[in-house]
């Protein structure tokens, strides 16, 4: 029973709005979407900061739904993490889900080119991406990422921890600066 006040304490210690553990389906997403909204909204804030953290949080939602990997262990099955959180006055959306351990070179790379980039360098990325893009299989070229690069306005923190021999955790952070 412990776990759930150490639960509790990191929650409020980390200043956790929302957190969500689970499967992401379509319908799940638009109700975490919805509690997050209602979340800034009696939290009190200006319109165009909850356009961008709403902006992030979508990008953030609709690549682990595309982009998590199938697995055959029920282990990592729907083992995705969603978190909304506040760290002096900025908003930090966290995500975390398997991937197979081929992708993290590939992922990585576009990530560290990505954070390399200024303003102009990410739009200018952004607009090469939607000019000539090679989209994979799932409908992606990086370009979420570099929106939620160019819509926070900061650095993508990103990271990936070993699951096993076949499996990493990618763990990925966005800021959005109230100021």
């Amino acid at each position: 029973m412990r776990y759930i006040f150490d639960l509790h304490r990191t929650m409020v210690a980390k200043s956790l709005i929302l957190a969500y553990e689970g499967e992401f389906t379509q319908e799940i997403t638009k109700s975490v979407l919805s509690m997050a909204e209602r979340n800034l909204d009696s939290l009190g804030e200006e319109s165009n900061i909850k356009r961008k953290v709403f902006n992030v949080m979508v990008e953030c939602l609709q690549n682990i739904a595309k982009h998590s990997d199938e697995f055959p262990e029920t282990t990592l099955r729907n083992s995705a993490i969603f978190m909304i959180g506040k760290e002096e006055g900025d908003y930090i959306i966290s995500t975390g889900n398997p991937i197979q351990k081929d992708k993290v070179d590939f992922l990585r790379s576009k990530l560290d080119e990505i954070n390399s980039l200024d303003k102009d360098g990410l739009k200018a990325l952004y607009k090469e991406i939607i000019k000539n893009g090679e989209l994979s299989d799932k409908g992606g070229a990086g370009l979420g990422f570099v929106d939620m690069a160019r819509k926070s306005g900061n650095k993508l923190e990103f990271g990936f921890e070993p699951i096993d021999s076949h499996t990493d955790f990618f763990m990925l952070q966005t800021r959005i600066s109230r100021g």
